[in-house]
């Protein structure tokens, strides 16, 4: 079936925020284990959105405490001024706070230019079978993405399997390169 991106942005908004928080917290752990089977691990700059609650976002605190452990550079976003993102390493003494959306994110430190990033999680309401994803609308991860390096390693982090066929999909959207859901990992390359 083909699919509108405003009737799954309603409908997967919906299911999100049924979730549990006991089963919200499950799925995001085991997202988080199906991302150490993805050939992505010997890159260094790893940028991760930080989680809304507010939304029922997949819970990326699991994956972070991997990326740590793992002793990689992690990249968080902050929305900034014409609908852009800024990347901040997070470190230690980061402080963080929620901004209007609900989302943590860094109050100041080091930015990372974009060209350094080498994988980026990013944030969906849902995707299709070709790698194209429904977000929240403003279009903030493919313009970053497009400043990325061609190079750049995409993973969309999903609690839901994907539809067959979004037709509403326009040339500025950038599909992903993996999604990864609790059950299992989508490859698009």
């Amino acid at each position: 079936m083909q699919y509108y991106k405003a009737s799954l942005r309603q409908h997967y908004k919906s299911l999100r925020a049924a979730l549990q928080p006991e089963e919200l917290l499950e799925k995001s752990i085991a997202i988080a284990n199906q991302c150490l089977g993805l050939p992505l691990w010997d890159q260094h700059n790893y940028h991760i959105f930080l989680s809304s609650q507010k939304n029922a976002e997949v819970n990326t605190e699991p994956l972070l405490t991997v990326l740590q452990g793992k002793e990689k550079t992690v990249v968080v976003p902050k929305i900034a001024p014409k609908e852009q993102l800024q990347h901040y390493i997070l470190e230690e003494d980061t402080l963080l706070q929620c901004n209007a959306y609900g989302i943590p994110e860094p109050l100041a430190g080091k930015l990372l230019n974009p060209q350094k990033i080498d994988v980026v999680f990013v944030p969906l309401l849902a995707f299709d079978t070709t790698g194209q994803r429904v977000g929240y609308g403003k279009g903030y991860y493919d313009r970053f993405l497009k400043s990325c390096k061609p190079t750049v390693v995409s993973v969309g982090l999903s609690f839901f399997e994907p539809v067959e066929k979004i037709i509403d999909c326009h040339s500025h959207d950038v599909p992903l390169h993996y999604v990864v859901s609790p059950q299992q990992q989508y490859s698009f390359k």
